[in-house]
């Protein structure tokens, strides 16, 4: 009878781990959202720099007593092109939407813009990604839902899709206003 090496035996333990991480990780409540530490805080430092000729916003703009969106998005982000119709269709509806172009070029941002329309209220830019850090932002796209407060109400990591903007964001506005 042949000797079992231990190298032999290695291979199907790290698959079996393996296996165990990804069960655990597929059991979260919502497996497609990603945790954030700013919910129901205060709106962390807004530090944009003009796009576009217009003047950007600012922290006070954010505590208006009004709900409003806050959307990173770069024009190099093929998720933002997704999303970038459901921008439009809740900024026609009335809801303020500020826009973070994340480190991007200013002329590629505008083109994007001028294609697609331009959604925001106010525009910036984050061209150093100092303020996405502030946030929490782990990659564009990423829209925060501000309550009048100025506090975080929620986040959707990832673009927004009919389903998201249905099942987790109108009840947030909702809720918030």
């Amino acid at each position: 009878m042949a000797k079992l090496s231990p190298l032999m035996i290695l291979p199907p333990v790290i698959f079996g781990g393996l296996a165990a991480m990804f069960y655990v990780g597929m059991m979260r409540e919502d497996p497609e959202s990603l945790p954030s530490a700013q919910i129901g805080r205060e709106v962390p430092v807004v530090s944009v720099t003009p796009l576009g000729g217009d003047l950007p916003f600012t922290i006070e703009d954010l505590k208006d007593g009004e709900v409003k969106l806050v959307n990173f998005w770069a024009s190099w982000c093929a998720p933002c092109r997704v999303e970038h119709p459901m921008l439009t269709d809740l900024a026609e509806e009335g809801i303020p939407i500020y826009g973070v172009n994340y480190k991007d070029k200013p002329e590629a941002a505008m083109k994007f813009l001028a294609e697609l329309g331009n959604p925001y209220s106010a525009i910036g830019a984050d061209e150093s990604g100092r303020m996405a850090l502030e946030w929490g932002v782990y990659g564009v796209p990423e829209t925060y839902l501000i309550n009048g407060d100025g506090q975080i109400v929620t986040r959707i990591a990832g673009p927004l899709l009919e389903r998201n903007v249905a099942d987790t964001l109108r009840p947030a506005i909702e809720a918030a206003q």
